[in-house]
């Protein structure tokens, strides 16, 4: 897994982004950051419980240094919180975020925690919750994107019904003949979420792709089932486990690969931010 934090590594980051090409991206806080471990078999877990008032703090600590870093960036910084867990039952500390510059929020991470069930875990709720569904609903007044990555199908579900607005899962791959994975999406859950007029971001994981062509083909598999208006690219950049892209410029290569394959330019364009910023509309107005 690659991870780098901090102001200066946001910072640096967010200028090879930019040297790059890029006129947008989207950063994330990680609710649960402090109570993750690594294990050799599972992955990511949450080890152990947070200490009062720990979670809270810690998101506002992460908050700071993103809003800090990101002050002279040079492109457009787009804000999520992944994972939810810093509510703790408190709805109304989502305005209070949302005020902060927040635009999606991912309801569960690696920890299950009061909105519903993760994919890496045994289910413990059913589904979404209750106040899941507050979320969802708080969510959509304030025109903030619901992303469901990480969450597990029955959670997915009951959050399409619950939203009024078309949601993304934001980095994620189909499951296939190869390797399977509980973090990879059946046909009928990638298919759910663009029937509701959702996006999915291919995720470029070492979880199935051995190199950047492997990439492209999964994005292919995405577009071919869920059709080329619901796919997107969710980089994971820092956080992800054995990726295949790992610097912004790999995006030529990549729409190289993805035109010898004949997806068309206008096509590209959207799989590389078009469709990000028509949901981003269609929620926001």
């Amino acid at each position: 897994m690659v991870a780098r934090f901090g102001r200066e590594a946001i910072a640096e980051s967010l200028a090879v982004a930019a040297d790059a090409g890029m006129t947008a991206i989207w950063l994330a806080t990680v609710a649960d950051l402090a109570v993750l471990a690594l294990d050799p078999v599972k992955g990511l877990y949450a080890h152990r419980d947070f200490e009062p008032g720990e979670v809270w703090a810690d998101h506002q600590r992460q908050l700071d240094s993103l809003r800090e870093a990101t002050r002279d960036a040079g492109l457009q910084v787009l804000i999520s919180c992944e994972g939810a867990d810093f509510l703790e039952g408190d709805l109304s500390r989502l305005e209070e975020v949302v005020a902060l510059g927040v635009s999606s929020l991912t309801l569960v991470h690696y920890r299950v925690n009061e909105l519903g069930d993760v994919q890496t875990e045994q289910p413990a709720h059913g589904g979404l919750t209750a106040f899941g569904k507050d979320v969802v609903a708080e969510c959509n007044r304030l025109g903030v994107v619901v992303d469901c990555a990480h969450a597990s199908t029955d959670t997915t579900m009951d959050v399409l019904t619950a939203s009024r607005h078309p949601v993304m899962i934001s980095h994620s791959h189909l499951h296939g003949p190869g390797p399977s994975h509980p973090r990879l999406l059946s046909e009928s859950h990638a298919r759910a979420v663009a029937d509701a007029g959702g996006l999915i971001g291919a995720w470029p994981s070492g979880v199935v792709c051995r190199n950047l062509d492997d990439f492209g083909d999964e994005i292919l598999r995405l577009v071919d089932l869920v059709g080329v208006d619901h796919v997107g690219i969710g980089t994971d950049m820092d956080g992800n486990y054995r990726p295949v892209l790992t610097e912004y410029r790999q995006f030529d290569e990549l729409a190289e690969y993805l035109a010898a394959q004949g997806l068309s330019a206008a096509d590209i364009e959207k799989v590389f931010g078009r469709n990000a910023f028509a949901l981003l509309v269609a929620v926001q107005g």
